[in-house]
């Protein structure tokens, strides 16, 4: 089916969700090539991407601490290119494949260091996401600079974006003010780097992974940015923290890795994984997320009475009318309007300016609202 748009363009059929759905391998790893295995998914099937890409770090012989003893770096084949070119070639397919797989309000995660992330950030534009945030993490705990020639590298960069401009992405803002201990989120994060009991070792007690992410990083990221049921895809999955965390609250997830020692690991990892219970996923939701509910309804359900008075601040009154508006001297209109034109203001929210009476005492109109929305969900 072809729709045409007002410029008589061609536009892509809408998706659908549950057809997608049913087709995709859900709480999967998937090996093999990302590319390839991120355009053998359905189109705008996904939700959240987050990658962890290559980051080239161009590291030229061993790096070792001031006793000799040899740092374990990232030297690994699947970080190394054979120049700028190369990896911009290899960066432009998978974020071109990857917003393929964007649904239209769907956004991506992008986490790297001063070697690559300022490629990925142009690439990321000129493939047509729309950069929202960039995001300092700061670690609590970094690597110290050994050879004393740069400033110890403290931070990595995450780039969120939107698969459009105009797409209506997900942000969880209350949730995370939350987090935060009532405090607006900021785009610089001080977490830890993995050490300890998170950080996952292989058979020989070698890390298993150079650059296994904290658990803390992805749980914000996710917390944040996507809901319950959504689909998480990760095309650089690793040892799979974005698919425990993902797994955990509740979302559901799909890594592509092709190193089959990460694959195996993070299997292992997963198995022991159990998902939050249904109120733990449960987050503050922002008033604009609330349903809407009209003052009027109040009015036609008999929770306020055609010619009742309702009462501002200062104790001026208004009436209320048969279809849900007020009427004040000569002042008719919403209970925003009302309110506005009462103090004088631009715009008043009528919900938290007026109360009426019950048994004596005032009540605000917002808790009658609170109830229609209480039975909404």
């Amino acid at each position: 089916m072809t729709i045409k748009t007002k410029g008589g363009a061609a536009a892509p059929p809408p998706v659908d969700d549950a057809r997608n759905a049913a087709e995709l391998p859900l709480n999967q790893i998937l090996s093999g090539d990302c590319v390839e295995r991120m355009n053998a998914l359905p189109e705008g099937s996904i939700d959240l991407i987050f990658a962890d890409p290559p980051y080239n770090l161009q590291l030229k012989g061993d790096l070792c601490r001031p006793d000799n003893s040899r740092v374990d770096a990232v030297d690994d084949a699947w970080d190394q290119f054979a120049s700028f070119q190369t990896y911009d070639t290899f960066t432009n397919a998978w974020l071109k494949a990857a917003r393929r797989l964007l649904k239209p309000n769907g956004a991506i995660w992008v986490i790297g260091s001063y070697h690559n992330i300022f490629r990925v950030g142009a690439a990321l534009q000129n493939a047509g996401y729309w950069i929202l945030n960039d995001v300092v993490w700061r670690k609590s705990n970094p690597m110290p600079n050994f050879r004393g020639k740069r400033l110890t590298n403290a931070h990595e960069t995450l780039i969120w974006a939107s698969r459009d401009e105009g797409s209506k992405y997900t942000f969880n803002y209350e949730a995370l003010k939350q987090l935060n201990e009532g405090t607006q989120m900021r785009s610089d994060w001080v977490l830890p780097i993995c050490t300890g009991h998170e950080r996952l070792k292989d058979d020989a007690g070698d890390k298993a992974h150079p650059t296994q992410k904290p658990q803390s990083l992805l749980h914000r990221v996710i917390l944040g940015t996507t809901n319950p049921g959504d689909v998480v895809l990760d095309p650089f999955f690793g040892t799979g923290t974005t698919g425990a965390v993902a797994k955990m609250l509740g979302r559901d997830f799909i890594g592509i890795e092709r190193e089959q020692a990460y694959r195996d690991a993070a299997e292992k990892r997963l198995n022991s994984v159990r998902k939050f219970d249904r109120e733990a996923l449960s987050v503050t939701t922002s008033k604009r997320a609330e349903p809407r509910v009209p003052f009027g309804q109040l009015v036609e359900r008999g929770m306020l009475r055609p010619g009742e008075m309702l009462i501002n601040p200062r104790g001026q009154m208004a009436k209320v009318r048969a279809d849900g508006t007020l009427i004040a001297d000569d002042v008719k209109g919403s209970i925003h309007q009302v309110g506005a034109a009462m103090e004088g203001a631009p715009s008043c929210n009528g919900w938290t300016y007026w109360s009426f009476k019950r048994d004596g005492k005032s009540v605000p109109i917002d808790i009658l609202r609170q109830q229609i929305r209480a039975e909404m969900t």
